[in-house]
Order: C-alpha cells, then sequence, then structure tokens
C-alpha cells in the first residue's frame, strides 16, 4: 500500500463520509428552502388577487358614485364605453359585447334592458343574421356619454391613480393583461378556441 496507512484510509473514509452528510444536509436546506419559496410565492399570490379583488369591488362603489348623478352603474359604463369606441363600428352584436366584455350574455342583457329602458341604447335585429341582436347607442346615450360621464370618468381615473407616473401606469397595464391572458386560458375548455 505505498504510503498509505490505516490512519490515512481511516482519515479519507471519514472525510467521504462527511462529505456525503455535508450533501445531504445541503440537498435538506435546498428542499426547505424550496418550501419557503412555494410558501412565499402562494402567500403573495394570494395577497395579489386579494388586493385585485378589493380593487374590483372599490370601483364598482366609488366608480358607481362618480356617475350616479348620470344615472349610471359601472356596468353601465362598461357597456357604453364599449359601444362608443371606433371598433364598435357603431354597433355590437349581444354576444360580441359580452365576449369583450368577459361577461356572461344574461348578465349583459339584464345591463342592456336596463340601458334600453333609460334611452341609453336600442337594441335592433341584425340584417344579416335575423338571430342575432345589434346594440348601438341612441343620440341621447350617446350624449350623455361624452358630454356628461367621460369628464367625470376621467376625474375618478385622475383621483384613482394619484402617485401614478405613465410609466407606472403601463407597467401596471402590461401585468395586469398578463393575468387576464392566464385566466382567459383558465376559462377556455381545452380545444375549445373561445373563451366562455
Amino acid at each position: 500500500m505505498s504510503g498509505v496507512t490505516y490512519d490515512n484510509m481511516r482519515h479519507i473514509s471519514g472525510l467521504k463520509a462527511g462529505a456525503r452528510n455535508l450533501n445531504q444536509d445541503m440537498r435538506e436546506r435546498q428542499i426547505v428552502l424550496m418550501e419557503n419559496v412555494d410558501e412565499t410565492r402562494a402567500a403573495i399570490a394570494n395577497r395579489l388577487f386579494f388586493r385585485l379583488y378589493q380593487c374590483a369591488n372599490m370601483l364598482h362603489k366609488t366608480g358607481t358614485r362618480a356617475i350616479e348623478e348620470e344615472g349610471l352603474t359601472t356596468q353601465q359604463w362598461a357597456v357604453l364605453g364599449a359601444l362608443s369606441r371606433p371598433q364598435a363600428g357603431g354597433a355590437m352584436k349581444l354576444g360580441e359585447l359580452a365576449r369583450y366584455l368577459m361577461v356572461s350574455r344574461q348578465n349583459l342583457a339584464g345591463v342592456i334592458g336596463r340601458l334600453e329602458r333609460d334611452g341609453r341604447v336600442e337594441s335592433t335585429p341584425d340584417p344579416q343574421d335575423g338571430r342575432s341582436r345589434l346594440i348601438r347607442l341612441t343620440p341621447g346615450g350617446r350624449q350623455v356619454w361624452q358630454r356628461k360621464a367621460v369628464p367625470k370618468i376621467q376625474d375618478y381615473y385622475e383621483q384613482a391613480l394619484e402617485g401614478f407616473s405613465v410609466n407606472d401606469m403601463v407597467h401596471t397595464v402590461h401585468y395586469l393583461l398578463k393575468i387576464l391572458e392566464n385566466m382567459q386560458k383558465i376559462d377556455t375548455p381545452e380545444g375549445d378556441g373561445e373563451a366562455q
């Protein structure tokens, strides 16, 4: 055994055992770290979604208060805003409007009914598809939207976004769009190309 003594072999064996123990220790610490990261991620995710829930509730409450003088709610605000966009081309089918707003047709039908009752929108048969209805702003609805509601909504945005830079707003929109895209994937059954 040219120069290797029993003591040297015992020392080397002890070093190997120590290295194995050290490796086991490191693996266990990595597992604990990974568990802590998973727990931290879950806690932050919970906090994020709870804050989104709170923001949605506050938008409904404070947004409605901002435009209640015009007899509008945030749901009606969303419908009038969607119909007033140039991309709407003056009218939208009920199903298209529901998909754009990401609400059920049933919930949207109730909002449309109240807007029709108040003379803000009208519903007419689609000339290209008699089963569908086209929803459009009435002249009175357009006037209420453009002259009365929009200035109050802009003021509301300024108050709600106080302290936000343009850069802050761009980043917020970016991250909200990422969450929205992921939620749409969850909402769309596999193999179905259209969100429910």
